[in-house]
């Protein structure tokens, strides 16, 4: 198993979204960083967990937690051309651009970024490393605990 921080505008799919879709699932879409969609095309496993992470917002941070619960498949947006995401490159024969399903487990207290800054155990988190603004970042087993335990 491994583990993941997602990133995701709350005006976009926030977790109470998540939390209120059927089975709390929704595709993971619009994602357009080589990085993050080979992280979702090739490492990314059903059964995985997730730390669902607020950005571009008020007050950034863990919202809550979810779990990779499909394959990756073609991210639908690319195709459609009233979308904020549409990449006129991408064909259905050659798509270039991945989503999974991801389903919430678990909306939690907020850990805001401040906060996640002063804990020893998280220190070498990508998503507090200067310069970092992937989407989907690695989660070490050791973070994911400090995590969970921070926010049972």
């Amino acid at each position: 198993m491994q583990y993941w921080l997602m990133k995701s505008e709350p005006d976009d799919v926030s977790i109470d979204d998540l939390m209120a879709s059927p089975n709390h699932t929704t595709a993971w879409y619009g994602v357009r960083n080589y990085q993050a969609r080979n992280f979702m095309r090739d490492q990314m496993q059903q059964g995985d967990r997730v730390v669902f992470y607020h950005s571009s917002c008020a007050e950034p941070g863990i919202a809550g937690l979810a779990e990779i619960v499909s394959g990756p498949y073609p991210d639908a947006s690319q195709f459609d051309p009233n979308s904020h995401y549409h990449d006129p490159k991408a064909t259905q024969e050659q798509p270039r651009w991945i989503s999974i399903d991801v389903q919430g487990t678990r909306k939690t207290r907020l850990l805001p970024l401040a906060e996640m800054r002063t804990i020893a155990a998280l220190e070498d988190m990508v998503v507090l490393q200067k310069g970092s603004r992937l989407s989907i970042t690695p989660v070490t087993p050791a973070q994911w605990q400090a995590i969970v335990k921070l926010l049972a």
